[in-house]
């Protein structure tokens, strides 16, 4: 969460502005490589081993980064990073699948969606203020001790769940060559997208021949014809966070160029999403009687609102307080979608699979946002002006509303379909 505010200076520093993006690229990579992981050490031999690995392993990661000499060190850092991050989230979804029973899992997992709010709106501020007056090593160093901190604490609950499942995983030989092709294929195409050329869109097609096979082991099967059940669900999980994450990633440009906000107030806008997010998984987690099919649905048309505002209120001649409103609802639509792409996978995954279905999730996540973000950013270049840089914006959301309307629909006339 303070990386971003950090970055500027580190690059500085560090005299590596051609590897800005980097950071968040190689995280990116590794968490895929770690959710595959994660996801098989959790089926085979519980959450506990994973999870109180990753901790310590994350907080390497920092300590690593908070005393990087040069930008590859840093890198990584990010890397250690990416894996602890990838194998944590995944044994927390299998940790909750273990602990709650099915009617409460919406609840633990909007208690997990709103551990997200303090970072989003303090994690920004501190990060500056670290970075301006002592230095942005601190944004790294000063999380250790309380990552390790954490980790201890989680020790006396995790020993009391700590054996694996009775039921065994299904053999799935090649999983740890997959994630590292998917890996590949998702630094390729971050590099495509960011450098548009000959030889990039080269790199980027490599990257998509390399990704396809993976994704054929990584993923459930059925999930790029989006079949009923836990396929569909992992598929929404990628869409969802790319329509949202790609509209996203445009609005502080916009606001700044267009209508002149400084850079604090242009991203307002996204802490105000992060809240909008709590608050749908909040209210997600008192439905326990919703068909969730329905409740993907409506996110999606959530999302869809909250795009059609920002394509009204990005433009000059547009309201841009709107986008303030728009982008809350959109966080909502986030909040009840994504928690319950998460609570209906677990419901109807066997127990020696819910850690492989989980880090499906997190890889079509983590492919739907750098796939579509990337296509964006393409976009938004490709139509750019030296009068208007900011001409690509509302095509590029008027695609992605009709894609997320699409989605609602495609999703309402299956559980339809499945009922009669």
């Amino acid at each position: 969460m303070g990386l971003g505010t950090a970055l500027p200076t580190i690059v500085a520093e560090l005299d590596a502005q051609h590897w800005y993006s980097w950071p968040f690229t190689v995280f990116l990579a590794a968490s895929a490589i770690g959710t595959v992981i994660g996801g098989r050490q959790s089926d085979r031999r519980g959450p506990a081993v994973p999870l109180l690995l990753a901790l310590p392993a994350f907080a390497i990661g920092l300590l690593v980064a908070g005393f990087a000499p040069t930008m590859p060190v840093l890198l990584v850092a990010r890397v250690l990073q990416g894996l602890a991050g990838g194998v944590l989230i995944v044994a927390l979804y299998v940790m909750i699948a273990r602990v709650f029973p099915e009617e409460h899992r919406p609840a633990a997992f909007g208690a997990l969606s709103s551990a997200w709010v303090v970072p989003a709106l303090v994690g920004p501020v501190v990060s500056g203020v670290l970075t301006e007056q002592a230095s942005w090593r601190w944004v790294f160093l000063g999380l250790a001790p309380l990552v390790c901190i954490g980790a201890v604490m989680l020790v006396p609950a995790a020993r009391r769940f700590g054996a694996r499942s009775d039921d065994p995983p299904v053999p799935r030989p090649g999983l740890p060559l997959a994630a590292v092709g998917a890996a590949g294929g998702v630094v390729a195409l971050n590099w495509a997208a960011q450098d548009p050329a000959v030889g990039s869109l080269l790199v980027g097609l490599v990257g998509v021949v390399v990704l396809v096979p993976s994704l054929r082991l990584l993923l459930p099967a059925g999930t790029l014809r989006a079949r009923p059940g836990i396929p569909v669900m992992v598929l929404s999980r990628g869409l969802l966070s790319g329509l949202f994450f790609t509209a996203q990633a445009f609005v502080p440009l916009a606001l700044t160029v267009v209508h002149h906000y400084s850079p604090t107030a242009a991203g307002v806008p996204l802490t105000v999403g992060s809240v909008g997010w709590t608050a749908g998984a909040l209210w997600q987690s008192r439905q326990r009687e919703l068909r969730r099919e329905r409740v993907v649905a409506a996110g999606f048309a959530l999302v869809g609102v909250g795009i059609a505002g920002l394509a009204l209120s990005l433009p000059a001649w547009g309201p841009h307080w709107l986008v303030f409103a728009c982008w809350f609802v959109a966080g909502c639509g986030m909040g009840i979608g994504v928690t319950s792409t998460s609570v209906r996978v677990l419901a109807l995954s066997a127990a020696g699979e819910r850690g492989f279905n989980s880090a499906a999730l997190q890889i079509s996540d983590m492919l739907g946002q750098a796939a579509l973000v990337g296509l964006g950013g393409v976009v938004v270049a490709a139509l750019a002006t030296p009068a208007s840089p900011t001409a690509g914006v509302a095509p590029l959301d008027l695609a992605l509303l009709v894609a997320a309307g699409l989605a609602a629909l495609a999703l309402v006339r299956a559980t339809r379909n499945r009922t009669s």
